[in-house]
């Protein structure tokens, strides 16, 4: 079995709910009562996020490679990148990473595909919103993203980095969340949401809302890692 490498704590939350649904889909697919071996590299999110937002790009770079370099050591044998966000610098990344990546983004992209989906909206921090990475995989298979109004973006980032990094899951943030999803399927006639910050699966908990199916990157990145592991 191979051992994957994880760069956690982006956030901390999250991260958590990746190594519990590793588990489940393992022990799922192998039912042989034994556990996947996992490597977490627990990184510091308030760094990457201060050199993002700073559009220090080249520097999130290579913080987040010498972290994947200290995974390799650790005898991991292919890495992830726990969160959404970081995925702004995955094509640099990608090409000088010590260890093979799988991107949360392109995972998205085939689940989009094999639900048939050709419009969805994209939910997460500013820097994911506001960001091409997702809209260029997509527009690969014919598949239209759509992010939400200026407003609603201000929202989404605020409420992502006021409470759910901090592990804060209010019922009025649900409630305000779903009411954008709302807006979106009548305005921009959106068929899915993707998930697009590893915290939103632990708020918007429902696989679809209103008839927009929600494509929930945490899982669906776990899974791809556990088949890499079983491969």
């Amino acid at each position: 079995m191979k051992m994957v490498g994880i760069i956690g704590g982006i956030g901390p939350e999250s991260t958590i709910q990746y190594y519990r649904s590793i588990i489940a889909s393992y022990r799922e697919r192998t039912r042989d009562g034994g556990y996947p071996s996992v490597v977490v590299n627990s990184i510091d999110l308030k760094r990457m996020l201060d050199l993002i937002g700073a559009d220090r790009l080249p520097e999130v770079e290579e913080y987040l490679l010498a972290e994947l370099e200290r995974l390799a050591r650790a005898g991991a044998h292919f890495a992830a990148l726990a969160a959404n966000t970081p995925h702004i610098v995955f094509g640099a990344l990608r090409a000088r990473s010590p260890l093979p990546l799988i991107s949360i983004v392109e995972v998205a992209c085939e689940a989009a595909r094999g639900r048939g989906l050709k419009r969805v909206g994209l939910f997460g921090t500013r820097f994911t919103m506001q960001a091409g990475f997702y809209p260029e995989v997509f527009d690969r298979v014919g598949i239209t993203v759509v992010p939400p109004g200026p407003d609603a973006q201000v929202y989404i980032h605020d409420k992502y980095m006021s409470e759910l990094v901090n592990g804060i899951f209010m019922p009025e943030t649900r409630d305000g969340l779903l009411a954008i999803v709302e807006r979106m399927k009548t305005r921009d006639a959106i068929e899915g949401l993707i998930l697009g910050g590893t915290e939103l699966p632990l708020i918007l908990r429902a696989d679809e809302h209103a008839g927009v199916q929600f494509l929930d990157t945490t899982k669906l990145h776990a899974e791809a890692i556990v088949s890499r592991m079983l491969s």
